[in-house]
């Protein structure tokens, strides 16, 4: 086992966008002086998520959902080993955060969308309320997931949370991925922008 490259570009900035988009969004629902940082930060949040999908199935070897999602047997296996305090390392991502990432990519587009429609008027008080529903299911979620990234370092003696920054994690050498995939990174910023913007305007 060595530091190897599991995580390209893509993901991480991704991921981390969709952190920063969640975090800025959830400080600014209830303000009307940053109605419009709230709508460009759950914007990100919806472009990223949307860019995520179709990286799901060309991106790099542990970004393709392929690799991470598990049929419910190996959810269950896995959190089963998880309480035991013996689970099996994973060089992606594992069984239950492979589920953690399809909620949240699904929550993230649908608290977006109909945040957005409520941004625009459309509807009537039912979809602010839905919209605050999916935020609040998306803050669990993601509660979830960081409870389940912080016991599987400690369980493991591997920082995820460095990982999702530099891309390394513990594996074998011809586990790695042969390119962090740079130029699919600036596609994603200028997706994130152009996709902000329109739906912020």
């Amino acid at each position: 086992m060595q530091k190897i490259l599991v995580w390209d570009w893509p993901v991480r900035l991704g991921h981390w966008l969709m952190v920063g988009g969640f975090i800025l969004a959830w400080l600014t629902s209830e303000s009307e002086t940053f109605r419009l940082v709230h709508v460009i930060s759950g914007s990100v949040v919806v472009a990223v998520a949307l860019f995520r999908i179709p990286w799901g199935f060309i991106g790099s070897r542990y970004a393709r959902f392929v690799d991470f999602v598990r049929g419910p047997s190996s959810v269950i296996d896995y959190l089963h080993s998880l309480l035991k305090l013996q689970p099996a390392h994973q060089t992606g991502h594992n069984p239950a955060g492979g589920w953690a990432i399809l909620l949240l990519l699904a929550l993230g587009i649908a608290t977006g969308l109909v945040g957005w429609a409520t941004y625009n008027e459309i509807g009537g008080e039912w979809l602010e309320d839905l919209h605050e529903g999916l935020a609040v299911t998306m803050l669990t979620v993601v509660i979830v997931h960081v409870a389940g990234v912080i016991s599987g370092s400690l369980l493991h003696g591997e920082n995820l949370i460095r990982a999702m920054i530099t891309g390394y994690k513990q594996g074998s050498l011809e586990d790695a991925i042969p390119s962090a995939r740079p130029l699919a990174a600036i596609l994603l910023l200028v997706w994130v922008a152009a996709a902000g913007w329109w739906l912020a305007s």
